[in-house]
């Protein structure tokens, strides 16, 4: 379940865009707008349907338009709204919708029902778009607020299943104790692989002996993407050491490389 908050920032796997201030005369411990999404993440097998709950729990009454949009992520890893076409592997066209708007009072609940249709030449594997929730503007509200929520929907096309994780290199970024080691990686199958914060480490050795251990942060890699995933370093090591990458996906895809740096 997650919750968009007037002011909240991006949050993992719901896109909260577009937020301007209430106006000044908005107060209150209860905000204007709150909207609650569950699940904040479909998974579709093929050509089927679920259900997204959406709950208003601001204290204004909200109308919601709902439509489909392009989803990606950027190198690290936040989601982020596309054009539909913009991505080779959207499934923004195999969506469609039940009810296109919803009118939720305080406190209210409503459902929409997303239904998928797999073109019969889909290639195989993960495809992905959003459903966007997106609150109308009210004059009468005396509000200056608007909310677009996005829960991604990922479309499992049929077929054959490739894996395919490749480490690329890694480097230092940052000076003194704001660095971080930033390892590229690369998914050349056709599903989405994540990875962990327990399951990505980073051991700093010198001459045999074991410096510092780094964990990296959790994030999501689509298929046929590259992108960074970061761990965070702020001891004291410095100068030339290897570093010892061992990550693994919750799919057990596993990378196992030594690189030389300098920190």
């Amino acid at each position: 379940m997650t919750r968009a908050f007037l002011g909240a920032a991006a949050l993992p796997l719901v896109l909260v865009l577009a937020l301007a201030s209430a106006s000044a005369g908005a107060s209150g411990a209860r905000p204007p707008v709150a909207l609650t999404a569950s699940p904040s993440k479909l998974e579709l097998a093929g050509t089927s349907q679920a259900t997204v709950h959406v709950t208003n729990g601001g204290a204004s009454r909200v109308v919601l338009d709902v439509a489909e949009a392009g989803f990606a992520l950027d190198l690290r890893g936040r989601p982020r709204v596309v054009a539909q076409r913009a991505s080779q592997r959207s499934a923004a066209d195999w969506l469609a919708f039940r009810p296109r708007r919803l009118v939720l009072r305080p406190g209210a609940s409503g459902s929409v029902r997303v239904a998928s249709k797999v073109p019969s030449r889909a290639e195989p594997g993960d495809h992905d778009a959003l459903v966007l929730f997106t609150t109308r503007r009210r004059a009468a509200d005396g509000l200056s607020v608007r909310i677009r929520m996005g829960v991604v929907v990922v479309v499992r096309a049929p077929g054959e299943i490739v894996r395919g994780i490749q480490a690329r290199g890694l480097r230092v970024v940052g000076r003194g104790r704001a660095r971080a080691l930033e390892l590229s990686l690369v998914n050349r199958g056709n599903v989405t692989e994540s990875f962990e914060r327990a399951r990505a480490l980073v051991s700093l050795e010198r001459d045999g002996r074991r410096l510092a251990r780094v964990r990296g942060e959790g994030r999501e890699l689509r298929p046929r993407t590259r992108g960074v995933l970061e761990f965070r370093y702020r001891g004291s090591v410095s100068g030339r050491v290897i570093a010892h990458v061992d990550v693994s996906s919750e799919s057990g895809q596993v990378v196992r490389r030594a690189f030389t740096i300098r920190l």
